[in-house]
């Protein structure tokens, strides 16, 4: 059975090679954990020990299928307890995500798939997430950065580029959650902000910041 620290960084590793870089350096994991280089190595070679990583000196870590498979899994629990803790129990954004790291490791798989069950098998969680199925599956996103709509054209936020406590405060006092609809009305060349309309009631004008880091699911009709 792996512990805690071990889950923990698996995920962290599977999220970092998810950008692109399958091998993944000691310093950028250290800083992700904030902690020090020897400590990510020390740890890097116990996962070794347990085959659920490759680890090359110089060349950074590679999670095995093994380990990757665990990662997905730990993922999948966070988002699944994120959903449940937004939608049963009325947690904010900002709120879902400390108590989720405590609940994804309880090992129970009986337990997973209920909750999975309960929750009507969400594609996604409160912040947008994608929630892999069972299998360690992936759903398909088509979503687009807000930024990238145009003048006139509208979707639903779907997902965030961000999960910084002080953004998600920022778009619960904007009103800002997934399922908004947001329509663009205008886009301000001077400092790339943009006008937009939100649920259709009340007017706002979002940083260009902001604008790149809330992903949007187009509507069919402009």
């Amino acid at each position: 059975m792996n512990s805690y620290a071990e889950e923990n960084y698996l995920k962290v590793i599977y999220k970092l090679s998810i950008t692109g870089n399958k091998r993944i350096v000691t310093k950028a994991i250290a800083e992700k954990i904030a902690t020090k280089p020897s400590s990510v190595t020390d740890m890097i070679k116990k996962l070794a020990e347990k085959r659920l990583v490759n680890y090359e000196r110089y060349k950074g870590v590679k999670l095995t299928e093994k380990g990757e498979m665990i990662a997905v899994e730990i993922l999948r629990k966070h988002r699944l307890w994120e959903e449940f803790l937004s939608v049963f129990l009325g947690f904010k954004l900002d709120e879902v995500h400390e108590i989720a790291e405590e609940l994804e490791h309880i090992k129970s798989d009986l337990l997973t798939n209920k909750l999975d069950k309960l929750l009507n098998y969400p594609k996604s969680d409160p912040h947008g997430d994608p929630i892999p199925n069972s299998k360690g599956v992936f759903p398909f996103s088509e979503s687009i950065k807000l930024s990238e709509l145009e003048q006139g054209e509208s979707g639903k936020v779907v997902g965030l580029g961000s999960g910084e406590s002080s953004f998600l405060k920022y778009l619960n006092d904007q009103n800002i959650h997934q399922g908004t609809v947001i329509e663009v009305l205008d886009h301000h060349s001077f400092d790339l902000s943009v006008a937009v309309l939100i649920d259709g009631t009340h007017k706002n004008h979002l940083s260009h910041k902001v604008s790149e880091n809330i992903l949007i699911r187009k509507n069919n009709e402009r």
